[in-house]
């Protein structure tokens, strides 16, 4: 008796994990999950520590389009500071997403060279960005609330 619950409950999850329909609850707590763990690394990473060390980091940060390094220093903590707040809490998730891409981009391929052993963490982020761009926020955010 115990052995054939054992394998029923095996053959239960072999089949959840081969198939390929998804439910709308998974979809959404997964948008969370990705949203608020995006959002905190982007903040508590990067953009954080940009924003508290800003008056050092201004005189070595790059150049972005001639604008300066104190426009290119400010651009990049708005989005990784602001904009992950903004991720995190869902709200205004596609707008917030666009200065988020526009930035790894950036890092990726002028600041890292587009190589992918020093520029694979913005290139991934960039990944994310597209990603909550094209999909949105989920059911669970603000935007989700808003849209009822």
């Amino acid at each position: 008796m115990r052995k054939s619950l054992l394998i029923q409950t095996f053959l239960f999850f072999m089949k959840k994990l081969f198939s390929v329909k998804y439910s709308h609850l998974a979809f959404n707590i997964g948008m969370l999950v990705l949203r608020v763990a995006f959002g905190l690394a982007l903040m508590a990473n990067h953009g954080y520590r940009k924003l508290t060390n800003f008056p050092t980091m201004k005189e070595k940060f790059m150049n972005f389009m001639n604008l300066g390094s104190t426009v290119s220093l400010s651009l990049i903590t708005f989005a990784e500071f602001f904009c992950g707040f903004l991720l995190i809490l869902g709200m205004f998730t596609r707008l917030a997403a666009i200065p988020v891409l526009i930035g790894m981009m950036v890092a990726f391929t002028m600041a890292h060279g587009a190589v992918f052993s020093e520029g694979e963490m913005p290139l991934v982020f960039a990944c994310i960005a597209f990603l909550l761009l094209m999909v949105g926020p989920g059911k669970f955010s603000i935007d989700g609330a808003i849209s009822k």
